[in-house]
């Protein structure tokens, strides 16, 4: 008989029908007379309830039924007279697809999570981590949704690439080379010539370089896909391999790209409200009770926008009022995160948008201000996380461009390619990045970003 998902089981009224459902033990627990089974099959947070009678089924078959294993239940789906849910199975044949030993790793309760990480490849059967990877499912399919809905084009920008986006020089070197026995030159370089692409090539840090072209060809643009960081960072907020999405829009102004970023946040948390229910409750009540009011707030708020220079005057107020950061505040340097969830947890109380940054901290392609000192970038602040969006105005003026790049001696002669969309019919433009799993960790209020990706990549750990 056909399978048929939990999920639809719970919303069926249709009692009396013969159904047939698989799934992974929750719990099994019995009576004289009667066995209930709590049965997943990962479509739902919510368990089916299987009740089996006793003199039914042989006895060695229950004993296989332990937290953890694979059945298979046929029977009719009747109306549940117990608290908690409206219908369950009467089992009339019951199947043990796989057997699970009492050495699985996943069924007690209460582990921590940093337990659940060095069993990567169990934990996601768990109600948290279920719950986490329905959540990101959702928020890809909004955010491809969003686009869609105004106008932009899913652009695929490359994965391998010869250009540094950052400047960061902090990147995955891609190679065919023997490590063993590396060719050198005469200045005891190493020499790439019969290297697979003849040259030196790294993981993308970012498609932001790439989408500009697609931008002033297509007019909007997103990318959505593996970002990677050769960063040494073992925080909670960092990992090493991830996913971005970073839309690029031609003819936008600053005012644009703001409204562009706050409309977009709101739309994929309204979906997650939408579309995650069942799941956000659970999140709400096991790991973060705030969470649901959180979400809804972000809806209600309209974002703060508050220039840089705006934003230091208010720490340096707090300072002065007495209140201690770990790192000084001052005109110039770069935000820390206590910092930016000062500015939204506690003076603000709402969502932040700043702008207008010092150009020596941000990225050379950054469209100065008239100042001469500030340029048109946007960072969107969020409670409990900090920075969830980068963005700005790009600089279209070819001299402008090439002068901020002689200034901070970057190494262009493998980007002369980005140059040309400044030569030949430049434009207005600009974009954001929004780190995929920095959206996830808002969502859905967890505390460590390792555990909102399914395998998490960070320094010394490439496991599963």
């Amino acid at each position: 008989m056909k399978r048929t998902k939990i999920q639809e089981i719970l919303l069926c009224e249709d009692f009396g029908k013969e159904v047939t459902v698989k799934g992974w033990v929750r719990t099994h627990r019995d009576s004289k007379v009667v066995h209930f089974i709590a049965l997943n099959d990962g479509s739902t947070i919510k368990n089916v309830q299987v009740v089996a009678d006793t003199d039914k089924f042989d006895e060695g078959l229950f004993k296989q039924i332990t937290t953890g294993a694979c059945l298979s239940v046929t029977g009719k789906l009747t109306q549940s007279p117990g608290a908690g849910q409206a219908s369950e199975i009467s089992a009339e044949t019951i199947e043990v697809l796989g057997q699970c030993p009492s050495d699985y790793p996943m069924q007690k309760k209460g582990q921590s999570f940093e337990y659940m990480r060095q069993h990567g490849h169990l934990r996601l059967r768990t109600n948290t981590f279920g719950a986490v990877m329905r959540i990101r499912h959702n928020m890809a399919i909004a955010i491809h949704q969003y686009f869609h809905e105004h106008g932009f084009f899913y652009f695929h920008t490359p994965l391998i690439t010869a250009s540094d986006c950052e400047g960061a020089g902090q990147m995955f070197q891609v190679t065919t080379k023997n490590l063993y026995d590396l060719k050198k030159d005469k200045d005891g370089k190493i020499d790439y010539s019969d290297d697979f692409f003849g040259k030196m090539t790294s993981l993308t840090v970012s498609g932001q370089l790439e989408g500009e072209l697609g931008a002033t060809a297509l007019g909007a643009i997103y990318t959505f896909g593996p970002t990677f960081r050769a960063e040494n960072s073992n925080t909670p907020r960092h990992l090493s391999e991830f996913w971005m999405i970073e839309p690029e829009v031609a003819f936008i102004d600053l005012q644009d790209l703001m409204d562009l970023e706050e409309d977009f946040i709101k739309y994929c948390v309204r979906w997650a409200l939408e579309h995650c229910q069942d799941d956000l409750e659970f999140l709400n009540k096991m790991i973060d009770k705030t969470l649901l009011q959180r979400l809804n707030g972000v809806l209600k708020e309209t974002f703060v926008r508050l220039t840089y220079t705006e934003g230091i005057k208010i720490l340096e107020e707090a300072v002065a009022k007495g209140h201690k950061f770990e790192f000084p505040v001052s005109w110039g340097m770069d935000l820390a995160s206590e910092h930016e969830r000062y500015l939204v947890e506690e003076h603000f109380k709402k969502p932040v948008i700043m702008t207008d940054y010092p150009k020596e901290i941000k990225a050379f392609y950054m469209k100065i201000n008239e100042d001469g000192k500030t340029v048109q970038g946007t960072d969107v602040l969020f409670p409990q996380i900090g920075e969830i969006i980068g963005g700005s105005v790009r600089e279209e003026n070819y001299d402008k461009l090439i002068g901020e790049i002689q200034s901070r001696n970057i190494p262009m002669k493998d980007m002369w390619w980005y140059l040309d969309t400044r030569k030949y019919g430049s434009c207005p433009h600009g974009g954001f990045g929004l780190g995929f799993e920095r959206l996830i960790l808002f969502v859905t209020g967890m505390q460590n970003i390792r555990d909102v990706i399914p395998f998490p990549r960070s320094p010394k750990n490439a496991e599963f």
